[in-house]
């Protein structure tokens, strides 16, 4: 559905002035789209006519098709953000939000891959071509950085220190960090820089790190469809996404003892917040230390205390 123009100016302002990622940005357009849709069908203006009932008719329409908490949720942040705008812009006088009580997101608690999983991913038998040689280093970077899918197809040959071991990656909002990518993942990412990738591009320029037979990047698509293919290769019967290395990356290194904040930085997330829910593998490690060291637990399991 076409937005009117004033949306799509509200759509720019979340970009530039609020430095969303072109994701969020769309996944905000998404929201905007069924807010008028729903408009529409109730033949209310989009910008006049709006009470707190429009509003709540329109979440109670969401919850009868079935969405998600958290995507209502998010519907509920991208139609208060558009009053403000209009508020802004003198279209309206008073937001229909007002007084609306906030939906409070659902905690999902992360899916991880378990150590032994990834390590049956990562030690896949090497099969002699130069996908294989890519897709190995990509899938040993993702697990050893924890970047997003996105940040992982975008990297630039330039963003990788292969002297000091960091990558320079550009996450939500245009930020930047650094995060470590260890030994194991240097050493697959050396390989595939020197005997496929100049291989694979044929004497063309990228200055994409990860790139196909056709000279361009890989895409997220593609990423997700090797993915899939590598882990029923490895024996994994869940279905798994490249998030879940992402989450399983978090979770092992808070089970190895790292501490929250730098685990945020490395992830980049903005709140320490959002990092929090990877908290739960703490609770569960402690209760095993808990079990196996607490004096009357060891001696009702016949141990000495």
């Amino acid at each position: 559905m076409m937005l009117d123009p004033l949306a799509e100016r509200y759509l720019r302002h979340l970009r530039v002035e609020g430095g969303l990622s072109v994701n969020t940005v769309e996944a905000y357009r998404r929201d905007l789209s069924k807010f008028h849709s729903y408009l529409q069908r109730t033949g209310a203006s989009p910008r006049r006519q709006l009470t707190a009932e429009t509003v709540t008719g329109f979440l109670r329409s969401l919850q009868e098709a079935q969405l998600s908490r958290a995507s209502s949720v998010r519907c509920l942040s991208a139609i208060r953000g558009w009053f403000r705008f209009l508020l802004q812009e003198r279209v309206i006088e008073e937001s229909p939000a007002i007084g609306l009580p906030a939906m409070v997101r659902g905690v999902r608690l992360p899916k991880t891959l378990s150590p032994h999983d990834v390590t049956a991913l990562l030690d896949l038998p090497a099969v002699s071509t130069l996908e294989d040689l890519r897709d190995r280093a990509m899938v040993e970077l993702l697990y050893a950085t924890g970047l997003r899918v996105s940040e992982l197809v975008m990297v630039e040959v330039a963003q990788v220190n292969f002297d000091v071991g960091y990558l320079r990656v550009t996450g939500k909002g245009s930020k930047q960090r650094l995060v470590p990518m260890g030994e194991g993942a240097r050493q697959q990412l050396r390989q595939y820089v020197e005997e496929a990738r100049p291989r694979l591009l044929k004497q063309r320029a990228s200055r994409y790190l990860f790139v196909s037979r056709r000279g361009g990047p890989l895409t997220r698509q593609g990423f997700w469809k090797l993915l899939r293919g590598r882990a029923q290769r490895a024996g994994i019967t869940q279905v798994i996404s490249p998030h879940m290395l992402r989450h399983s990356f978090a979770t092992h290194l808070l089970e190895g003892g790292a501490d929250l904040r730098s685990v945020q930085v490395m992830l980049g997330h903005a709140n320490i917040v959002t990092t929090q829910i990877y908290t739960h593998v703490e609770r569960g490690r402690l209760k095993r230390v808990h079990d196996a060291c607490f004096p009357r637990t060891a001696r009702r399991r016949g141990q000495k205390p």
